[in-house]
């Protein structure tokens, strides 16, 4: 690792002042640790924000759901209101990494992470995200893992948060404090495409600290739940993963929530698939056309091309889950 200084602060405007001026946050350090001691990112200056009050879990007007920045993946999991508004957003974070880094990582750190790309972090390799200008090395590699979907010339890393792909479906908004005030930021508009610029990845302002993400109410009953398809049982990321969301009402869906995760450079929702499934009645012939319109636009590489056809029954098989067969 490389020379630091540490601070940790107590209050959040504190934690603007010190972010302001360059300090990088750190809670449960679960991602920036290991980048620092491979030398990826190299931080002059850590801000420890994690004994900040942001870990209150809640239920807002309507049927909505507030997650402090701070809350750990473990107890945003096991939390009762989460399970019985959200299952997909319980069930997206059961299935993410190990219980240990559960207990450690928070929902803010987690849709903060960069990417798990090996070439990103090796610093021996050609990578825009890390230095930009310098090439990507995926595109001519071994890139079964990469994405398939937002990809660009410069960047095909995809993002690895599981719960970020359950808060994309849900169309979730990012609650942010920064040296100009409170900002509200649409989660579609919050994680960034590579576009010519891989190494921004999100939406925040120099000092700017994630205070919480808020579900909007959704019409009730509503049923969701989260898949994921990866190549070992524990311990690894998505080849491809599906969150959905469905309101279903006198036998006919009302409304629709579907994002797909391990194809995309970010969480990617699926409107083409949304747009099939609203006013239609259940069934397995609807959950299959529905489904056909999930890799619209893919660009898969030479190693991921089977991910189109992956993703497609992947989405599928969980709108089956969630809405059932008739």
């Amino acid at each position: 690792m490389f020379p630091f200084s540490y601070t940790r602060v107590s209050d959040t405007r504190e934690a603007v002042d010190a972010g302001r001026r360059g300090g990088r946050y750190i809670a449960g350090g679960t991602t920036l640790v290991d980048l620092m001691r491979e030398t990826v990112e190299r931080p002059e200056s850590l801000v420890d924000i994690s004994g900040l009050p942001l870990r209150e879990v809640r239920a807002i007007e309507g049927g909505g759901l507030r997650i402090g920045a701070l809350v750990t993946m473990a107890e945003a999991a096991a939390h009762p209101t989460v399970r019985a508004l959200f299952p997909v957003i319980s069930q997206s974070l059961e299935l993410s990494a190990s219980a240990q880094l559960r207990n450690m990582a928070t929902i803010g750190g987690n849709i903060m992470q960069r990417t798990r790309c090996t070439y990103f972090r090796d610093v021996t390799a050609d990578c825009n995200k890390r230095e930009p200008g310098s090439g990507c090395a995926a595109r001519e590699g071994h890139n079964r893992a990469h994405a398939i979907l937002g990809t660009s010339d410069a960047c095909v890393a995809t993002h690895p948060s599981d719960v970020a792909v359950a808060f994309a479906a849900l169309e979730a908004t990012v609650h942010l404090l920064g040296p100009d005030g409170e900002r509200r930021l649409p989660f579609a508009g919050f994680l960034l495409r590579p576009g010519n610029t891989p190494n921004r990845e999100q939406a925040v302002r120099q000092g700017e600290l994630i205070t919480a993400i808020e579900i909007p109410a959704l019409p009730r009953p509503l049923k969701s739940g989260y898949l994921k398809v990866r190549d070992r049982q524990s311990y690894e990321f998505a080849l491809t993963s599906a969150a959905v969301a469905l309101h279903v009402r006198g036998g006919v869906i009302r409304e629709a929530k579907v994002a797909a995760g391990g194809v995309g450079t970010v969480p990617w929702k699926l409107p083409a698939v949304e747009r099939h499934l609203v006013g239609e009645r259940p069934s397995a012939a609807l959950w299959a056309a529905a489904a056909e319109r999930a890799a619209d636009g893919a660009r898969p590489l030479r190693h991921n091309r089977f991910k189109p056809e992956l993703l497609k029954r992947t989405v599928e098989r969980q709108l089956r889950v969630v809405g059932g067969t008739k």
